[in-house]
């Protein structure tokens, strides 16, 4: 029994286990946004009661009014737990005061000058402050670099007299969302878990356990921070890879897509990535970074994430140039061209157009003096930096009356055959087009 090596039955940690196996226990998420909405509909449809807490009062009141602010959980979801009392959400982080195991679900994005912003953890922190109390299970589950949790979360923890691993327990958990993922959810993808001392680890694995199928225990929270370093940092190296093989085999004259799909056949000792307009969303283009700034503070340079970072930032430019170059084949300058963007969203079948590579895309154009819309089934109005996108429907009658369409992201059940029956030339970086060989004029990444 993990209670029984926490060590007596009438110390803090036993009490919390029986508390927590019994699951007769109050959980909360602190940030309630793609990653800690998903986490709190676990909990409470597992029994657990959950409490939502977040700055933004327009997601509070989506909770309460029983909506959900991610596509991947249906609003049924939300209204059903609200109306049993099994979630509940509010912006006063005093709620945390009849909590016993709390989630921090903040982000972590990247400063201007690619370097952590852990503000919101340290925000976070700071306002829970004043109602952590004894007997408590602090998770921090926003990605952030090897060591986070024990220099920025132990030392304000401590500063309010509770000691971390006998009074209070602190434990990392890095998120695995992947939006728009059909197959992997929260429920059925493995949580890697490290706590500070091991019964902080303990009690974490116990409460996870609740609402996760499978559970995986590393020795430290230091550990368990590397492995979502070593996850992203895996996806971004092989994606600057195959970006690089993109250009190299536009050298050669040789088809990139067709050389990666015959590659994959392969039944063991490789593994497919895609080339593509550059990275996007809220972890491939930021994790690794993470590491590189991390790695810095101790004299070191990981070269291949630098370079992995140099290729994959680049390759918005390399687009651009390649839109410039098919349009002067028809005779036709950049300035005043009408040029679709087809697809803004960072990856397919999802709305989020955060670090999405297309909005470096169509600025780019548009500094060229492009007269650049876009078309997105999931995006229903878009601006870059600052400025208003004209959107058109992703239908080929809308598109006829373009100069070029640039495929920047491949969402599923758009008419790309249609497209390219429009005879509108199509710059395609995604390979949407490649079931339709022969079809249109079609350049590709």
């Amino acid at each position: 029994m993990v209670v029984e090596r926490m060590g007596s039955r009438g110390s803090v940690a036993d009490a919390l286990a029986r508390k927590i196996e019994t699951g007769n226990y109050r959980a909360a998420v602190v940030g309630i946004g793609y990653v800690g909405l998903p986490l709190a509909v676990a909990f409470g449809e597992a029994g657990i009661a959950v409490t939502g807490v977040d700055v933004s009062p327009e997601r509070v009141g989506e909770v309460r009014s029983g909506r959900s602010c991610t596509p991947d959980v249906p609003d049924a979801s939300v209204a059903r737990l609200v109306e049993s009392k099994k979630l509940a959400a509010t912006s006063d982080y005093g709620a945390l005061a009849g909590a016993d195991c709390v989630s921090i679900c903040v982000p972590t994005p990247l400063g201007k000058s690619k370097d952590p912003d852990i503000s919101y953890i340290v925000g976070a922190c700071e306002a829970m402050l004043p109602h952590l109390h004894e007997g408590m299970l602090v998770v921090l589950e926003s990605t952030t670099y090897p060591g986070s949790t024990r220099e920025i979360l132990v030392p304000r923890i401590e500063s309010r007299g509770l000691v971390v691993g006998r009074d209070i327990f602190v434990a990392f958990s890095p998120e695995r969302v992947d939006p728009g993922n059909r197959r992997y959810h929260i429920r059925n993808t493995p949580k890697v878990i490290g706590g500070i001392t091991p019964a902080c680890g303990e009690l974490a694995v116990l409460h996870y356990r609740h609402a996760i199928e499978t559970v995986v225990a590393v020795s430290s929270t230091e550990a368990a921070e590397m492995v979502k370093m070593l996850e992203n940092t895996f996806r971004a190296v092989n994606i600057g890879l195959v970006n690089e093989l993109a250009m190299v085999c536009e050298k050669l004259g040789l088809d990139a897509w067709e050389i990666i799909d015959a590659a994959a056949t392969k039944p063991f000792g490789f593994m497919p990535f895609k080339p593509g307009p550059g990275l996007g969303g809220h972890c491939i283009p930021i994790d690794p970074l993470y590491l590189t700034w991390k790695m810095r503070s101790l004299d070191y340079k990981v070269r291949f994430i630098d370079l992995a970072d140099e290729i994959n930032s680049s390759m918005p430019e390399h687009v651009v140039r390649k839109a410039a170059a098919f349009l002067n084949e028809l005779s036709k300058p950049v300035r005043g061209s009408r040029i679709l963007a087809l697809g803004v969203a960072y990856k397919k079948n999802v709305s989020d157009v955060r670090e999405s590579p297309a909005l470096a895309v169509i600025r780019d154009l548009a500094k060229l003096g492009a007269r650049v819309s876009y078309a997105d089934p999931f995006v229903p109005e878009l601006s870059v930096q600052g400025a208003a996108v004209p959107r058109v429907e992703p239908h080929p009658e809308a598109a006829a009356a373009f100069d070029l369409i640039v495929i920047l992201t491949d969402h599923d059940g758009v008419d790309y055959a249609g497209l390219l029956r429009t005879g509108v030339p199509v710059l395609d970086t995604r390979n949407a087009t490649g079931a339709f060989p022969g079809l249109g004029r079609v350049r590709k990444l």
